[in-house]
């Protein structure tokens, strides 16, 4: 699977989790993927104070993205701390 294809696997899993963190006025968002098998997300919403996020995320979003890519080994939140976002801006310049 190449980047792009893997990235669209990725965020198919997410879309498919995310109709479920909305509900609870919540969401989600591909940072980056790393080494082809570490997917980095922020949570977004009620998603980033609340107390099952982390059982939300091993249970919930890393099943089912992984279930979209069985080559990801870990989904990492990292919601509040400050990253450097070029890996979106390198994926997206190859859609154009």
């Amino acid at each position: 699977m190449n980047d792009l294809e893997l990235k669209a696997a990725v965020q198919a899993g997410l879309d498919e989790i995310r109709p479920f963190l909305q509900r609870d006025n919540g969401d989600i968002e591909l940072v980056s993927i790393e080494n082809g098998t570490d997917v980095k997300v922020r949570l977004l919403g009620t998603c980033v104070g609340c107390h099952v996020n982390q059982m939300t995320l091993k249970s919930g979003v890393e099943l089912t993205v992984k279930k979209h890519a069985p080559q990801i080994k870990t989904v990492i939140d990292i919601s509040g701390i400050i990253e450097k976002e070029n890996y979106r801006d390198h994926l997206d310049s190859h859609n154009k």
